[in-house]
């Protein structure tokens, strides 16, 4: 019976891996790369949709059975366990092993030919549920973001796509994250656009589109709902000096938001146990949460009593209102909670638990437009229409610490229902982007990685890389030596060759070594061994190599890692010849040098 079974999962899991041989044979390429990115759209939007009813059950669920039971004591302490929970998941599913951030994705895209692990398909999905759905003041579109950008990546794998291919796909997943998870789609495919694809083009729209709407439309159905609603008439012509400096306060605060981050990060960094992060971070967020309960969770609740006017509901219980006015209350309540939300969101993170900053960043936006808003009106030089501050500041700050306007523009748009705000989100977007720029130049994403060295390349580089393969910059005029030559033997050749690298193969080819001068630099004087020692002796077999058939990201990557000049090449084992760091220079200056002359 067991044998039985056994035969048949071996038979069904065979006929699906011959699907998309299938699949290539029956359908154009073009095609079938339209379908994979349906294929993405509905599986991300799917994991969105079970991600939100996830959180939204844990954010109501248990809080409503311990206070039934007398036992609601225990609420303020729901932050540190689920990022006690999220660690626990980490360590016992998935080897304490979890990338967070969307800064990994866009490493994985230049450096890792786009591969992402499986394991990040649920890793995110569930540890990021933990960490929100039990008040970590962190948002879910990263973890959805990353969780599609896996579907995207994995699916282009078992279809034996290409890497450009595979990097739409991944994208497509990315789009299809933020489309689900804020039911906005344009702004998925701004997302990836900006953020993600190392170079655009139109071929590379369409799958995004397709992916984008398919989300879309998979969460709406299982999750409708929107998550904002804003209802305004437009905009005023005498607000426009107050947006300017909104612009301005927004790209300071992002400023602000992203050097907080890593200024924390790099403590709990220093923090060698893991429960020593889990019981600071646990603390810190649990104390911020009393003192700020807007805090708790992605803080979409809070956003929705601004946009409704409820300003009450954000002033925090036993606040001493009755020694100032409401007003100025409000205005140093919004104030502090747009300084804590950083050290909420980042302790979060840090400790172990698992979101993202978009949903803070928009949080922080809205609180910042609120802010200006009730502080111009508390002055008395003017009267402004909150909402809209609120909505244009929701940009403005994802704009500032993104370094993404579009993304800004769109999702503060979408989310809302807020495009009558064209204007206003424009001209906001476009200064905090300006002015968190300057102050840093990096964004929170792409900052990480400048620090560990990794270099953008400017986008003449990105074409060239992606053009070149390693069979176009190989050189196999190197020496070959057999393993039985000795030493004398070895030096006759050296001697007629130009090069200093000796590949060692036997009879069919397989590299099994090199020798470099500095291999035989001991042994060269002595005449009485020539005879004596063998070139398999001498040879080094911790070479570094790389398959002919790889990317040349993969390349580019080992000579970073590994500092190296030279990379052995080999086809199925097969010694094929050398690639080097000068070559791929002279290549790419060749290359560099021919296109500028078409375009004279």
């Amino acid at each position: 019976m067991n044998y039985t079974i056994r035969n048949i999962a071996l038979s069904l899991r065979n006929f699906f891996k011959k699907i998309p041989e299938i699949l290539r044979s029956k359908i154009e390429q073009r095609t079938f790369i339209i379908l994979s990115s349906l294929a993405v759209g509905v599986l991300t939007g799917l994991a969105s949709a079970l991600l939100k009813n996830f959180v939204h059950f844990l954010e109501e669920k248990p809080g409503n059975y311990f206070n039934q039971h007398g036992i609601g004591f225990i609420l303020p302490f729901f932050p540190m366990i689920g990022i006690i929970l999220s660690v626990a998941v980490t360590i016992l599913f998935f080897n304490g092993k979890l990338s967070k951030g969307i800064s990994n994705v866009i490493y994985l895209i230049t450096r890792k030919a786009s591969d992402i692990p499986k394991q990040d398909i649920f890793s995110h999905y569930i540890t990021s549920g933990l960490s929100v759905g039990l008040g970590g003041s962190a948002g879910l579109e990263a973890p959805i973001v990353i969780t599609g950008a896996a579907i995207g990546s994995n699916l282009a794998k078992e279809m034996k796509f290409n890497y450009k291919v595979k990097t739409i796909l991944l994208a497509s997943g990315s789009a299809a994250g933020i489309s689900a998870i804020f039911n906005s789609p344009i702004a998925g495919v701004i997302f990836a656009v900006e953020i993600l694809l190392p170079e655009f083009s139109i071929p590379y729209f369409i799958p995004l589109l397709i992916a984008s709407a398919s989300a879309a439309v998979v969460s709406r159905f299982l999750y409708s709902g929107q998550i904002f609603y804003l209802v305004t008439e437009g905009w005023q012509l005498n607000a426009i000096p107050f947006y300017i400096v909104l612009g301005i306060l927004c790209g300071v605060i992002s400023f602000y938001n992203i050097k907080s981050t890593f200024f924390i990060e790099k403590i709990f960094e220093k923090i060698g146990k893991t429960y020593l992060r889990i019981i600071l971070g646990g603390a810190v967020l649990c104390l911020l949460v009393i003192l700020f309960p807007s805090l708790y969770g992605e803080g979409y609740i809070a956003v929705k009593f601004l946009l409704a006017g409820q300003y009450d509901k954000i002033i925090p219980g036993g606040f001493a209102i009755n020694f100032i006015d409401k007003n100025l209350a409000l205005i140093v309540i919004a104030a502090l909670i747009i300084l804590t939300k950083v050290i909420a969101t980042t302790v979060t993170i840090s400790s172990g638990g698992n979101g993202g900053i978009i949903a803070p960043s928009l949080f922080t936006g809205a609180f910042t437009g609120f802010l200006l808003a009730q502080l111009v009106g508390y002055l008395g030089l003017a009267n402004l229409n909150h909402p809209n501050f609120i909505v244009v500041g929701m940009a403005g700050i994802l704009s500032g610490v993104l370094h993404a306007p579009l993304t800004g523009i769109f999702l503060g748009a979408e989310v809302t229902g807020g495009y009558k705000l064209i204007v206003p989100l424009m001209i906001v977007t476009a200064l905090s982007y300006f002015i968190s720029r300057y102050f840093h130049h990096e964004s929170i994403y792409t900052a990480p990685l400048v620090e560990k060295g990794i270099k953008f390349r400017s986008e003449k580089e990105k074409y060239f890389i992606r053009m070149i393969g390693i069979r176009d910059i190989i050189e196999n005029d190197f020496v070959r030596v057999r393993p039985e030559m000795t030493l004398r033997e070895v030096m006759r050749k050296i001697v007629k060759s130009k090069r200093n690298l000796f590949p060692v193969v036997d009879s069919e080819e397989k590299l099994l070594g090199i020798i470099t001068l500095d291999d035989i630099r001991e042994v060269m004087l002595n005449p009485d061994v020539y005879d004596v020692v063998l070139a398999y002796e001498i040879m080094n077999t911790g070479f570094n190599s790389i398959d002919i058939n790889s990317e040349l990201f993969f390349a580019l990557n080992k000579f970073e890692e590994d500092n190296v000049w030279n990379l052995a090449v080999t086809e199925n084992g097969k010694y094929r010849g050398f690639i080097s760091k000068s070559n791929i220079f002279n290549k790419y200056l060749s290359s560099w040098a021919k296109q500028q002359a078409e375009e004279i």
